[in-house]
């Protein structure tokens, strides 16, 4: 059978790194496409290529038979591709309707806007993807989930009959998953073809007719879905078995790390709980529930309205950052590029911001010490780049995180929140962070970790903490909960 969609004997590099090496990719008519790799194997590389983002060094494209040179994104949008960026590229400070007809060439434009006429060619797709709401409203006051399924009815718009889904559901709670599943399968069953691009076995699984795995660059292979099992599938991205370990018992003090009482900011109400030392808490709940403002508040980001907090039996009440670090918290945000990186900053600059007084004199840092103090940590993590001077812009969204978990490990913090510290990273990346956050808690320091995965929180905590709309609705311990009683406790209204 003649694919739909055949990429070649593609190739591509940034600098001295080779991202893609002959990579060949086929897509046929009306099927979901995994397409699989490790952190830095090419897969969001190859999407850029197939939809004019970034252009290929060698190599064709060829669609329903035929060469389809690719320059740019007019190019894919002529051709009939789209994509949803895992970091959605839309315009927050205008509406719906505005994000959908710019650059639409499928958008008849007139000299002056014409509100009515731009709400009747938005209202189709906006309910093609299951989207009941004014194109007159804000992206801004749009949930991630909604406007994650704006952006593919920007593509639905643009007549895409290829839609690229990068990492699609790594800011989205489990309910949000689930209604971004019902729009696949609503286009699939129109006859839109999809390339899938995910590190999360459970949807791959689920979604998918086929799957290719990237390794290094190149293709390893194209299978069936029905015709591998999981480890099949880890074994080729990672060219080796990988062990997937479940959580040893933890010895924990009766001492507490941190002590919250009635905390209240202008999202989280009336907070209480405790976190003792050498102890995993996790941190559950919905899209806005309050989780990664939990975090803001303990690190001082966050205006403290009521309440009080200690950590190791003194009174906490950080002005900013720094004031919280010196005194043994670290974080890791959500949001990586918009909070975390400075993306023009080489590696090993992002991984030592935190310690920079550490590192020099009169405002002079000495690069041999600097290296001395990230270079172990680095390893430690497996963190993979061509060279640490590197921009950090450059490597793939899983070791831009590692450089930031090694960011706050060179602080030595006694109390560590992670906000989804595994979101878009590969399946071996993932086990080095578990293992990490094992061993940090078996020197005797402790762990916030919030996560939108219950099997991460499950695998990881030793109790769970589920928020709901700002309060705590529940603490069970982990080895006696379920992912349903966490659902449950985390869309309840009545909070406790």
């Amino acid at each position: 059978m003649t694919p739909l969609l055949l990429a070649q004997n593609i190739d591509k590099h940034f600098g001295g790194v080779m991202a893609l090496q002959s990579a060949r990719f086929a897509l046929q008519r009306g099927e979901v496409h995994a397409l699989m790799g490790e952190n830095g194997a090419g897969k969001t590389t190859l999407a850029r290529i197939l939809s004019g983002s970034l252009v290929a060094d060698r190599g064709q494209i060829v669609l329903d038979g035929r060469p389809a040179p690719i320059h740019n994104p007019l190019d894919a949008q002529r051709l009939g591709i789209g994509i949803v960026y895992q970091e959605l590229d839309l315009f927050p400070h205008l509406t719906v309707g505005e994000n959908l007809v710019i650059g639409n060439l499928k958008y008849q434009e007139r000299l002056l806007v014409d509100r009515r006429a731009m709400s009747a060619f938005c209202r189709p797709f906006l309910a093609q993807v299951g989207l009941d709401l004014d194109a007159n409203c804000w992206v801004a006051s749009l949930s991630i989930a909604e406007q994650q399924r704006v952006v593919i009815a920007r593509a639905l718009s643009m007549q895409c009959r290829i839609l690229l889904l990068d990492e699609p559901t790594s800011a989205l709670s489990e309910d949000a998953a689930e209604l971004l599943f019902a729009v696949i399968a609503r286009l699939k069953s129109q006859g839109v073809s999809i390339i899938y691009v995910s590190h999360k076995m459970d949807e791959i699984f689920r979604l998918c007719d086929r799957l290719t795995v990237l390794r290094d660059g190149r293709t390893i292979g194209t299978c069936e879905i029905a015709a591998v099992t999981r480890a099949d599938v880890i074994r080729m991205m990672v060219g080796r078995n990988v062990e997937v370990t479940s959580r040893a018992p933890r010895q924990q003090c009766e001492t507490f790390a941190l002590s919250v009482s009635h905390l209240t900011t202008h999202k989280l109400k009336d907070v209480s709980f405790e976190l003792r030392r050498g102890e995993v808490l996790g941190i559950a709940g919905l899209v806005g529930a309050g989780r990664s403002e939990l975090g803001a508040a303990l690190f001082g980001l966050e205006r403290i309205r009521h309440g009080t907090m200690q950590l190791n039996g003194r009174p906490l009440l950080p002005a900013g950052p720094g004031q919280a670090q010196r005194r043994g918290l670290g974080l890791v945000p959500e949001d990586r590029k918009q909070q975390g990186l400075m993306p023009h900053m080489s590696v090993r600059e992002n991984g030592t911001l935190s310690i920079l007084p550490q590192l020099g004199r009169w405002g002079f840092v000495r690069g041999a010490q600097e290296s001395e103090r990230f270079d172990p940590v680095a390893r430690r993590l497996r963190l993979r780049c061509e060279s640490t001077a590197a921009a950090i812009g450059t490597l793939s969204g899983g070791n831009q995180q590692k450089a930031l978990l090694a960011r706050e490990l060179l602080v030595n913090p006694d109390v560590l929140f992670l906000d989804d510290p595994a979101r878009g990273v590969d399946v071996a990346a993932k086990e080095d962070i578990y293992a990490l956050i094992d061993d940090f808690a078996a020197s005797g320091r402790s762990v916030l970790l919030a996560s939108s995965e219950l099997a991460e929180l499950l695998r990881c905590s030793d109790r769970i903490m589920v928020l709901h709309d700002g309060r705590i609705s529940g603490i069970f311990p982990a080895s006696q909960v379920t992912q349903e009683t966490i659902m449950m406790a985390a869309t309840r209204a009545d909070c406790a």
